[in-house]
């Protein structure tokens, strides 16, 4: 058998990021030699999900300030004993996955999903402060509280807190939203395009600034102030995806770390396709070789050298004109079951959902109010990353000098609402840290043979955009002669596999 330095290499592949992972499934059936290495001791890169021994290490690896990778000031803090390091799989970048998703489309036609668990994630709700002043002291309004975002026809009838006219002027709009790019409807919102969704929907719809929000959140945006054309993309792909899988749900989440397993799952097709995997292992120097087909000579981090013919590797460098989300994990001691109820007959127990603390919503202790919308996605233990009795809380809103405060502030004020039936609840364990992101996805070529995938889009909900590169690149690496949608990840079961149902969870 040939060493790795004897082996002439079809590609190397660095980072097993969601980009790199789904390249090497892609890739995995092509008969061509493959060396993957990570760095790190782990699958996922930018989506890892770590035990809480490896996010300590992380911790204190991306704990400066001032650095120039995609993370920094990161930092733990431990406020009670918790059980088994491995009984716990933290999410760098948890993102939902719609029903109507060009990955789970690509998950499915390859066959990878088959070694993944989806399971539903369930409502999305919206938190309203106390009322202010004296004379609500001792009313229910005086109380933060939750309120439940409806989706459907059957949720907007049924809801209790939108008056009979807003739920009619809801209703058009969902209606509207539904059959938006037929040329009735383009007519109305083309001309308003680039403009703001919140005040669309209240010339065009008459909805007040409680049902704005309501819409708003459906769409996930980070910045809450999101135009038109693409408030209408988000939110009908949120309502087309309602009911596709089964009652309740648009969404679903891959157990046991999110995205992570997609890597894995990725990786493992990779390797069973006759891939190289070498964790711990980074690249430290490129040189060309003087070789039309064998044109660089890799270093890798154990001082062994290899010969491919192309190189595809994620980026490492903050982009210049990106994102910066700060992002909190907190282990919490509660369950929290009024966030997991089921919403409709036969519909599965969620084991995620969303609660979104609008823009203005949260005041930190120096008086400070949040400039951008805080979003607070809950993990049951039945995603498989905690123990049973516990949640996991991932915060993230847009970095600004008060947004570690802010995302505290609005951490407390979650659990004193969500869990305010319950024993006091309390936060085991928290991963603060703040990460960047690209506005668009990209594919760098810088020289003949190295190609580079740029950084993740932090949406909360998975970015189909975010498949294009990894289409790029493989037509790239195999030649646009002959390459077809129906070449491109579209694989025939292995020998020995039963047919299954899509969704175990």
């Amino acid at each position: 058998m040939e060493s790795l330095s004897d082996t002439d290499w079809d590609v190397v592949i660095s980072g097993t990021g969601l980009q790199q992972s789904l390249f090497a499934l892609a890739l995995s059936r092509s008969g061509k030699k493959i060396l993957h290495v990570d760095p790190q001791g782990y699958y996922g890169g930018y989506e890892a999900a770590l035990c809480l021994e490896d996010a300590d290490a992380w911790a204190e690896k991306h704990a400066s300030q001032t650095a120039n990778g995609l993370f920094r000031a990161a930092e733990v803090t431990r406020r009670a004993a918790v059980p088994s390091s491995r009984a716990y799989n933290l999410a760098l970048a948890p993102q939902i996955i719609h029903t109507r998703s060009e990955l789970l489309t690509k998950l499915v036609s390859s066959k990878a999903f088959r070694q993944i668990e989806f399971q539903a994630v369930g409502s999305f709700f919206i938190f309203q402060p106390a009322a202010a002043g004296p004379e609500e002291a001792a009313t229910e309004a005086a109380r933060p509280a939750l309120s439940r975002i409806p989706s459907t026809r059957e949720d907007v009838f049924s809801s209790t807190v939108i008056p009979v006219r807003a739920k009619r002027s809801l209703m058009k709009f969902l209606k509207f939203v539904l059959d938006y790019e037929a040329e009735p409807q383009a007519e109305i919102w083309k001309p308003s395009a680039d403009k703001s969704l919140a005040e669309f929907l209240s010339s065009q719809f008459n909805l007040d600034a409680m049902l704005q929000s309501y819409v708003i959140t459906l769409t996930l945006s980070m910045d809450g102030n999101i135009s038109v054309e693409d408030g209408l993309v988000a939110i009908s792909r949120h309502l087309s995806s309602m009911g596709v899988f089964g009652p309740g749900f648009a969404a679903v989440y891959p157990k046991w770390g999110g995205l992570s397993e997609v890597c894995q799952v990725g990786c493992r097709a990779a390797a069973v396709g006759g891939a190289v995997y070498m964790l711990e292992t980074g690249i430290t120097n490129i040189t060309p070789r003087q070789d039309e087909a064998i044109k660089l000579n890799i270093t890798l981090s154990n001082d062994m050298v290899v010969k491919t013919k192309t190189l595809f590797r994620g980026s490492e460098a903050a982009p210049d004109n990106g994102v910066w989300l700060t992002r909190s994990t907190a282990i919490v001691n509660t369950t929290m079951p009024t966030l997991f109820k089921a919403v409709a007959d036969g519909a599965p127990t969620p084991s995620a959902t969303i609660v979104a603390f609008p823009t203005g919503s949260v005041t930190d202790g120096n008086g400070q109010t949040s400039k951008y919308p805080i979003y607070a996605m809950v993990h049951s233990s039945d995603t498989g990353e905690c123990p049973t009795g516990q949640c996991i809380i991932y915060l993230s809103t847009i970095t600004t000098p008060e947004s570690k405060s802010l995302l505290e502030v609005a951490l407390s004020s979650l659990l004193q609402t969500a869990a305010h039936r319950q024993a006091t609840a309390s936060i085991l364990y928290k991963l603060q840290y703040e990460q960047a992101g690209a506005r668009a996805p990209s594919l760098h070529v810088v020289e003949d043979a190295a190609t580079i995938f740029g950084p993740p889009l932090l949406d909360l909900a998975f970015p189909d955009a975010m498949l294009q590169p990894v289409r790029e690149a493989w037509e790239a690496f195999m030649g646009h002669d002959g390459v077809t949608d129906a070449a491109y990840l579209v694989f025939e079961d292995r020998e020995g596999v039963d047919e299954d149902d899509i969704f175990d969870g």
